[in-house]
This record gives structure tokens, sequence and C-alpha cells, in this order.
């Protein structure tokens, strides 16, 4: 979009519009392989005080576009000292698609979790409408998107749609229920 019809952004929120997912659109586009370095709106360190997963099940590297209760962004640098890789699969190293589905439940969690109360936690309720669109390989950097579709504060439970692009390719999508816990 045009800078001119989006007020309020930073300079450099405003030069990463054209490579990540829209708010408001559809699917456009989230990157381009290489073209940038995406900015951390939160590091690695907000994202451990955050969440609670540590090695080797942490798969959320950093999140570049977060806006809390709507959406998140987050990316998972995939690399080739993953411990998954070296049982799936030997000399076709594949990046397991339940891997993928948690790595898309975290970044829900993110875009769900109030960052300023520390003792609000989730939990995985749900899958459905999984699919699993083309494989995801050492060197690949995952973009997760998860978008809160349904809040329900009161009983704690969220559903969202979430999805994972490698470039331009959607390689994975879901649609998630987490459940808000202590």
């Amino acid at each position: 979009p045009p800078l001119a019809r989006v007020p309020s952004l930073s300079l450099s929120t405003a030069l990463l519009l054209p490579f990540l997912p829209s708010l408001t659109d559809g699917d456009p586009p989230p990157a381009r392989p290489g073209s940038v370095s995406f900015e951390a709106v939160k590091d690695i360190e907000e994202i451990q005080r955050l969440l609670p997963h540590r090695y080797p099940f942490a798969l959320v590297d950093r999140v570049v576009e977060y806006e809390q209760g709507v959406t998140c962004v987050g990316l998972k640098n995939v690399t080739v000292n993953e411990e998954f890789f070296s049982g799936h699969f030997p000399g076709r190293p594949i990046m397991p698609g339940v891997l993928q589905v948690e790595a898309m439940a975290q970044v829900g969690g993110l875009a769900m979790l109030d960052p300023d109360d520390p003792k609000e936690n989730f939990f995985f309720g749900g899958v459905d409408r999984c699919k699993f669109r083309k494989p995801v390989t050492p060197g690949d950097t995952l973009l997760i998107r998860a978008t809160l579709t349904k809040m329900n504060k009161r009983f704690g439970v969220a559903k969202m749609d979430a999805k994972c692009f490698v470039g331009e390719a959607l390689v994975s999508e879901a649609e998630l229920t987490l459940y808000m816990g202590s």
C-alpha cells in the first residue's frame, strides 16, 4: 500500500510492508528469498519471556509483526543442525509437519497472550483443516503467520488461522484451537 495511506508507521515498518502479509488483504507473498533481514518486533529474549518452550521445541526465533489479540508473524530459521533432521529423513532432510503445526501454535500463542501478564499460558487444543503443501528443508526461513478469528477470554478459548511460508510459497496451513491456562 502507498505510504500516504498508512499513517503512523515507522520508516523501518513502512519499508517492510511489501514483504509482510497484510492484516487485511488475502495472502500476498510474505517474503522474497534473500530480500531483507527482518527487524525484530520481539527478539528471542522477549519470546522466551512469553513462551515456556525451550530448545529443541522453541520454534520461533523472532517476531516481525505483532498486534496483541489480533495477529503475529514470526520467523523460524531452519538449519541442518536441527535434531529432527538426523532421522527425518537421512539423505533427504525435511522438517516434520507436526513441528510446522507446533510453530504455528507458538506464534498463535504469542498473538493471544497478554505480554503484560506473565502468568498467562496456553495449551494446544486442536487442529483442523491442516494441509502440507511443500517440503521445508535446511536453509529455509519459515515465515509463520497466525491471525485470531475468535477469542473468548471468559472461557479461555482462542481460534486462529495459521499459515507457514517459505519465500513466496505457502508450505502449510491450519485452523488452530488454543486454550488459556496456568
